[in-house]
């Protein structure tokens, strides 16, 4: 039996790793598997790249940073599958959402209004002579960062001029808007609703809104061990995916909220945890509201790394200025995502795969049929809220159509 460490940070997008542990799915794929529990993101980097990790629950645009050499100690990695779509959210202090609804902000995560209000709220804070306000995400390669920057772009405001963004660990995000320390931050949940549920705070818009059926979190290993290793590595897809068909279940929502919500997990209470898996969030102290698709783990290909999305990942990356676009950059960015070796894997679970590796994100606007290996696969609706689609054929032009838009 194969031995596994792997690595998560405690998040409701760790939901499969978990399950596919605490469930046996990895026992029953011949694999025992030790789980680490990891506060931030810089800590899973690390022991990725020094070996002490052989996979870990890592930020989707985290492998591409590091296949690009974009931060210290850069291991090449390999993200083989997704592990859900969706399930983070932007969260702003008590006193912020309420400027914001001041300002036009209904409430109801609509994200055009939401950063039409933010926009006049900076404005008028600006007039006034008042500081920036400050935002936290959770590491500067994360889709929250990404994400949050086109959002904000997209309502006009400059997130490198507007406002400050600065970087801390999810589960210090509750504490750290609830003590002023930041006006507002994008994280996956439950950290949104943990501060919403205080009165600290209250959630503006989320991640299945801005860029609907589009991934957080992915799957990383050390490009070496994948090479080395491949039916582990073949196994240990098997189970996961098995994994994401158990908790996308309703009736194994409960199961999955008490195994997130044990100590050495999420440690926190499973009653706040169990309605996010049919997107029912608190969007403040007294009110909650239902999103579609807020976390997906299994339908819509939820767990199948399109290099699209990869792509994407790595528009924006450029368009911040964290690194230069070149074909070459493009090309390694586009390969950090592997579903050839997702296939492979999963071709003896007789599971319905897609054709394509690539998409055009945003061309679906309804639930879609589409070719697949085996019936039964149906895509979006997905997209932008802004309307705007991204041709991962025309990636160039995508990046040079978005710095002017800043």
């Amino acid at each position: 039996m194969q031995d596994l460490s792997i690595g998560f940070v405690p998040l409701l997008d760790s939901a499969i790793v978990l399950a596919a542990e605490a469930k046996g799915f990895f026992i029953e794929e011949g694999l025992k598997v030790r789980l680490t529990r990891e506060t931030s993101w810089s800590a899973i980097r690390d022991r990725l790249a020094v070996g002490s990790l052989q996979a870990a629950h890592v930020l989707a645009p985290m492998p591409i940073a590091a296949n690009l050499g974009l931060f210290p100690l850069a291991p090449k990695l390999v993200a083989p599958i997704a592990l859900g779509l969706g399930g983070n959210a932007v969260t702003v202090s008590a006193a912020l959402g309420a400027a914001m609804e001041a300002e036009g902000d209904e409430s109801d995560l609509d994200p055009a209004k939401a950063g039409a209000a933010l926009k006049r709220v900076i404005a008028a804070r600006r007039a006034e002579g008042l500081p920036r306000l400050r935002f936290g995400v959770v590491y500067v390669f994360s889709g929250h960062n990404l994400e949050l920057r086109y959002w904000l772009a997209a309502n006009g405001i400059d997130p490198d001029r507007d406002i400050e963004i600065v970087v801390l660990p999810p589960p210090f995000m509750p504490d750290a808007v609830e003590a002023g320390r930041i006006d507002g931050y994008c994280a996956g949940e439950p950290w949104n609703t943990i501060a919403a549920r205080r009165g600290a705070a209250r959630i503006v818009t989320v991640k299945a809104k801005i860029w609907r059926s589009s991934p957080e979190k992915v799957l990383a290993l050390p490009a070496d061990f994948v090479d080395a290793n491949e039916e582990t590595v073949a196994a240990l897809l098997r189970g996961l995916y098995r994994a994401s068909q158990w908790a996308a279940a309703p009736e194994n929502h409960p199961e999955l909220a008490a195994i997130l919500a044990e100590p050495g997990h999420l440690d926190v209470d499973r009653a706040m945890l169990e309605p996010l898996f049919s997107g029912t969030l608190a969007v403040s102290e007294k009110a909650q509201t239902t999103v579609e698709d807020f976390f997906l783990t299994s339908a819509k290909a939820a767990t199948f790394p399109w290099q699209s999305h990869a792509l994407w990942f790595y528009s924006q990356i450029v368009r911040w200025g964290l690194c230069d676009h070149s074909a070459e950059n493009a090309e390694i960015a586009k390969m950090s995502y592997r579903p050839d070796i997702y296939r492979k894997a999963l071709q003896p679970l007789h599971t319905p795969l897609p054709g394509a590796s690539l998409k055009v994100e945003g061309a679906l606007k309804a639930p879609t049929p589409v070719g697949a290996s085996a019936g039964g696969l149906i895509l979006g609706p997905d997209g932008f809220f802004d309307g705007q689609t991204f041709d991962p054929d025309q990636v160039g032009a995508y990046i040079e159509q978005q710095k002017a838009a800043v």
